[in-house]
């Protein structure tokens, strides 16, 4: 049986995504964030040193990182389905797109999630003005024109194909959720964008997404 390791409002929600697109069995172990931190719990780290999600278990092997882990899957369990054939242009997008996703599109948004930060409660508050400012014009001059610099390099994309691999619906698809859902919520994607914002009410109507959502709880990115 497949373990997933699943911690609430994270990466791992496309990990239970894709086990329900292949039609997989497996078991969640839940974990919750801290509601002050957001961190995960110390629990996590006696399951990987690096205490993060997900983490997923299957046949004594240990796998950690969402790109991995959707690569381990599709290629033991995937029987061709999910994944473009080797040797084809669309393999290759297929393998750009799952490592672009936590290599190109996360950093700017984790950025900006922690500038956005810098002025709240978790600062003293002699210093918010001060680092208010500071993270204004990190924001305005970095953060966020590199984020609307991918958002258009993958609306281009979309435009060409429909998918980030091709024609088809495949795994590189669910990798790239989570840095667009992350973008609808806190890094402007909206309706400038209409080939985005079509992949996400897409990937969303998708039935196994739904069965994902109802077996790993509330995902607030969605909200």
């Amino acid at each position: 049986m497949i373990t997933v390791h699943h911690l609430n409002n994270s990466r791992s929600h496309r990990i239970l995504w894709l086990l329900e697109e292949l039609g997989l069995d497996y078991e969640i172990r839940p974990y919750q964030r801290d509601p002050e931190t957001m961190l995960a719990p110390d629990s996590l780290m006696q399951v990987h040193p690096l205490g993060k999600s997900p983490v997923v278990i299957d046949q004594g092997n240990t796998l950690a990182e969402s790109g991995a882990i959707i690569e381990y899957l599709v290629d033991r369990y995937g029987d061709g389905r999910l994944k473009p054939p080797s040797g084809t242009t669309q393999a290759l997008r297929y393998t750009y797109w799952l490592h672009y996703a936590e290599g190109s599109a996360m950093p700017p948004m984790l950025l900006k999630l922690v500038f956005d930060r810098l002025s709240g409660p978790g600062m003293p508050w002699l210093m918010r003005p001060l680092a208010g400012l500071v993270a204004a014009g990190v924001k305005g001059k970095y953060i966020e024109p590199q984020i609307k610099r991918h958002l258009s390099f993958m609306e281009a994309e979309l435009e060409q194909t429909g998918w980030f691999a091709g024609d088809e619906f495949t795994a590189a698809d669910v990798q790239m959720s989570f840095p667009l859902e992350a973008a609808a919520t806190r890094g402007g994607l909206d309706g400038s964008w209409p080939q985005l914002t079509d992949f996400l009410q897409r990937i969303h109507g998708r039935a196994a997404y739904h069965v994902a959502l109802e077996r790993g709880g509330p995902y607030e990115l969605l909200s």
